[in-house]
């Protein structure tokens, strides 16, 4: 198998910065995926992503799979071509949304079989097709493992339990991967927020080896302080020369603490999501633009950005468009949020890189929480 090479180029405490090389580009880590669900970043077109310095996006393997199915997307092209994104895309393996969307699923040894959310047609999702939907048919460049993602809380045989067939799932997806000039498979620790399964979960991972290894199983309702205490300890138990990725996290100080305990990449809906409803994120934490006291603010998002949505149009402006309910309101908060999770993660591995990342740690903490 091969791997693209991984380099570290600079490390302050735990937290690390390098570079992930793909055949369709460099990663800068630690690195933010803006989420691609269906084949689009929510409100923004491929340029607009590009713009922000977002260097590698997300593909949900449940959604394409169902519509328009993964066997179209191959046909007009993979993935890529399909939504004209020419950079690196990495897929997830469908599992998390086949326990949380769809209405009727069961999981047995050999696969889960589920109904589809949008016509109740039933579907089967094995450890080998998985690695077919996202490797032969949408092509991505990072391929994940098939999991099985335990609800939270969970008592300690049931993540036990989901812990060990993800690892024997992880086997699979392996064996089915097989040998790949120009894609990667990365493995997933699940194990809830118990550090003895992490651990074994960790070993078994490596005993398959994988060329990336993610943290998955959190941000699943556990919260940030218990987020943190499991990855107090979780980054350090993969591999220090390979990717380390958390899945599905999150707000920009989970994401600081996170980088301060190791790890390199990130995903989330939450910036698309958020700037939908009217969310904007920035250095001093999140704000409602719906407010009133916006009503009059003639101030931007960030002057200080390079991205337009940020910049260009005023508080007052963009609290107008969502109370008119214009569509382009949604566009440009998206637009923001995406540009200013890209700013944070150049942030952090700049501070990293001039080892004054705890410092930026602090300063970062104590203007976000005191908004």
């Amino acid at each position: 198998m091969a791997a693209f090479p991984f380099e570290i180029s600079a490390t302050d405490g735990k937290a690390r910065t390098g570079v992930l090389r793909t055949p369709r580009g460099d990663i800068r880590t630690p690195a933010f995926m803006p989420v691609g669900t269906a084949a689009t970043v929510k409100a923004m077109t491929v340029d607009q992503v590009k713009d922000t310095g977002a260097e590698i996006i997300l593909g949900n393997t449940y959604h394409l799979m169902l519509r328009p199915t993964a066997e179209r997307v191959k046909r007009l092209g993979g993935l890529h071509k399909f939504m004209r994104w020419d950079k690196p895309i990495l897929t997830d393996s469908g599992g998390f949304q086949v326990m949380s969307l769809s209405g009727i699923s069961k999981v047995t040894e050999e696969a889960v079989t589920f109904a589809s959310h949008i016509d109740g047609s039933k579907h089967v999702l094995s450890p080998e097709r998985s690695m077919e939907i996202q490797a032969d048919l949408l092509g991505s460049d990072i391929v994940m493992q098939l999991d099985e993602c335990v609800a939270w809380p969970a008592e300690e045989k049931r993540a036990r339990e989901g812990m060990e067939l993800s690892a024997r799932w992880g086997a699979r997806s392996k064996a089915a991967f097989g040998m790949r000039d120009s894609q990667v498979l990365f493995g997933i620790q699940q194990g809830s927020t118990f550090e003895t399964l992490r651990l074994e979960s960790s070993q078994r991972l490596q005993d398959i080896g994988f060329d990336g290894y993610a943290i998955g199983g959190l941000a699943v309702g556990e919260g940030h302080a218990a987020m943190c205490e499991v990855l107090d300890y979780a980054p350090d138990m993969l591999p220090a020369d390979k990717p380390r990725y958390l899945m599905g996290v999150g707000k920009p100080i989970d994401l600081v603490e996170a980088v301060a305990r190791g790890v390199d990449m990130f995903d989330c809906v939450l910036p698309t999501r958020s700037g939908r409803h009217g969310q904007a994120w920035t250095w001093d934490g999140a704000l409602n633009i719906k407010n009133a006291k916006y009503a009059d603010d003639e101030s931007p998002l960030d002057p200080n950005s390079d991205c337009s949505a940020s910049r260009d149009y005023s508080k007052a402006y963009l609290r107008h468009l969502f109370k008119a309910e214009e569509i382009l309101g949604q566009v440009l908060l998206s637009w923001h949020n995406i540009a200013f999770f890209q700013a944070l993660t150049a942030a952090m591995r700049d501070a990293i890189s001039e080892g004054r990342f705890e410092a930026f740690r602090r300063d970062f903490a104590a203007r976000y929480n005191t908004a």
